[in-house]
């Protein structure tokens, strides 16, 4: 539920190690806001597409399937990721992918090389944002498209609201970071402007993407929920984390109905073109 900033130190480590021992439900969760990228996205057959911060892979799969006869790379900071990715898709059989460590900060990615740059929350824990677009404008085609899926601000999602509330064990926790690494810093459009025009893309475009944000049924969350927060529960004493790890399971259990434990989210679907 917290994440580092983009370095690798920071995903290359315990974070990316957490997201891989549950690549499952961490695809579980955002799901349902999958679609509406892949729509902005636009993916012919034959084209040639970079996924950035690819995790394990779910989105690049479905990349795949929509460009037959073309190319499709997956990039991450995370090791153990990239291996779930892999091992994914040689269990599918899926052959026109391929996966790899990088940095997009400071990697070179190639120029006029892409036809469609897509990422599914894995934009927003750049360290230098404008270093990492201006190297993913460069290596995207002067014809091509970018489109990202990232978080509306934490005002917009309860999810984040209710679950951290519950875990901080009654203490008052600072707010997630808006103007640096962070899973909200690409909520305000105005900050994101500004980014993506100094690295030389063209105005972007926003899209309201609402979609529950699933964490299956209430035996599997209560179960998989507190320890995708042990990062704040291991602050607290034994006590303190008893009664916060059962806040954590009455507001699942507030949350659970027939289609499992849901919570509001609220996504921007960015797109935008080179300059």
């Amino acid at each position: 539920m917290t994440a580092p900033g983009g370095t690798i130190g920071g995903w290359d480590g315990p974070t990316g190690d957490l997201w891989a021992e549950h690549a499952d439900h961490f695809d579980l969760q955002t799901a349902d806001h999958l679609p509406a990228l892949l729509a902005a996205a636009a993916v012919e057959p034959g084209a040639a597409v970079l996924d950035v911060g690819c995790g394990a892979g779910r989105a690049t799969f479905e990349l795949a399937g929509l460009a037959a006869g073309g190319s499709v790379t997956g990039v991450d900071l995370s090791a153990r990721l990239l291996d779930v990715a892999r091992a994914r898709a040689a269990a599918a059989g899926v052959g026109h992918v391929r996966f790899e460590r990088a940095d997009v900060q400071v990697t070179d990615l190639g120029t006029d090389r892409y036809d469609r740059i897509v990422s599914r929350n894995g934009v927003m824990f750049f360290d230098d944002p404008v270093a990492a677009f201006t190297n993913l404008a460069r290596a995207l085609r002067p014809d091509g498209l970018m489109a990202l899926a990232v978080w509306q601000p934490v005002a917009e999602n309860a999810w984040f609201l209710d679950i951290r509330r519950a875990a901080a064990g009654g203490r008052e926790l600072p707010p997630p970071a808006t103007d640096g690494p962070g899973p909200f810093s690409f909520g305000d459009p105005e900050r994101v402007r500004r980014i993506l025009t100094a690295a030389g893309f063209a105005e972007p475009r926003f899209a309201d993407a609402r979609a529950p944000r699933r964490y299956g049924e209430l035996a599997v969350a209560e179960a998989v929920v507190p320890e995708l927060m042990r990062d704040l529960l291991d602050e607290l004493d034994e006590p303190a984390r008893a009664g916060a790890v059962a806040a954590l399971r009455r507001t699942l259990r507030e949350h659970s109905g027939p289609d499992g434990v849901t919570f509001p989210s609220a996504m921007w679907i960015i797109t935008a073109g080179r300059a």
